[in-house]
């Protein structure tokens, strides 16, 4: 039978990732996102936010610690893995993450790119008047 563990997810950083290296010096960055969801009960609107843990690995890690902080908007793909292991005092914990295969880096509005001059027309928050057209 086949089977299929793919996960996107669109949020905002709940914390600043945490970078770290691993002993034999892989990159493992982590940090938690927020995905909110938003439904009509009634005529009652209401919102729903999910806590999600996300691990991202090697220079990809190092790019979300680097270029990332806390609010920052991503667009995760990833896989869904499941953790279990023994803490100490032999109480057994477990823990359900996505590991991201790709993070995607999302701007809000009127947030500089990175790069790119104020007043360029590639700049949408540029000022209006300041385009020559």
């Amino acid at each position: 039978m086949a089977s299929l563990n793919k996960v996107f997810l669109m949020g905002n950083l709940t914390r600043d990732p945490e970078l770290r290296y691993t002993t034999n010096g892989a990159a493992v960055a982590s940090f938690g996102l927020a995905v909110n969801r938003k439904y009509k009960q009634g005529e009652e609107l209401k919102e729903d936010v999910c806590f999600v843990e996300i691990t991202v690995w090697a220079k990809q890690g190092e790019n979300c610690s680097q270029y990332l902080s806390k609010g920052s908007p991503v667009l995760i793909e990833g896989r869904l893995n499941y953790q279990t292991w023994e803490a100490d005092g032999g109480q057994k914990r477990n823990k359900l993450e996505v590991v991201a295969n790709n993070v995607q880096f999302l701007t809000r509005q009127g947030d500089k790119k990175v790069g790119v001059d104020e007043g360029s027309p590639s700049n949408p928050t540029a000022p209006a008047d300041d385009i020559p057209f």
